[in-house]
């Protein structure tokens, strides 16, 4: 996988904020591009590192996080383990798309999204990590 590079969109001052952690793949960059786009235009402000940064995030400071990585070697890359095993409680507000080759494997007691990196299912992938999130930020408003 490559190294994503970090960026954010829109003032980190707006109430909403979503965090992006991925993988960088042709797959995964579409998939976070169509999320980027959706959001863009909102009153969100969005930050996108890769899946490294992980043990550096704060996970108390967005409303909604979203991980996007590939299932290696029968299991999830450490610091996806990590990082979601130490925010248990947290766990409702994060969003986690695992892409392998059978598209099925996940993380145990989680409600992934699971999938194989296919370009052409890239929107129907966006769109269902949209919809999760919008539940996440509109419970943000009450």
């Amino acid at each position: 996988m490559d190294v994503v590079a970090p960026y954010t969109i829109n003032p980190p001052t707006l109430e909403k904020k979503v965090l992006i952690a991925t993988q960088g793949s042709e797959f995964k960059n579409k998939v976070t591009g169509g999320i980027v786009d959706y959001f863009k235009a909102d009153s969100v402000y969005i930050e996108v590192v890769d899946i490294t940064s992980l043990p550096t995030i704060n996970l108390e400071k967005y409303n909604a996080l979203v991980i996007i990585h590939t299932w290696e070697n029968w299991k999830p890359p450490i610091t996806v383990q990590t990082f979601i095993e130490k925010y248990p409680e947290h766990k409702n507000k994060i969003v986690v798309l695992t892409t392998s080759g059978e598209g099925s494997y996940k993380m145990e007691g989680i409600d992934a999204i699971t999938g194989e990196s296919i370009l052409a299912d890239a929107p129907i992938f966006v769109d269902t990590i949209v919809a999760r999130l919008n539940r996440l930020l509109i419970s943000k408003e009450n």
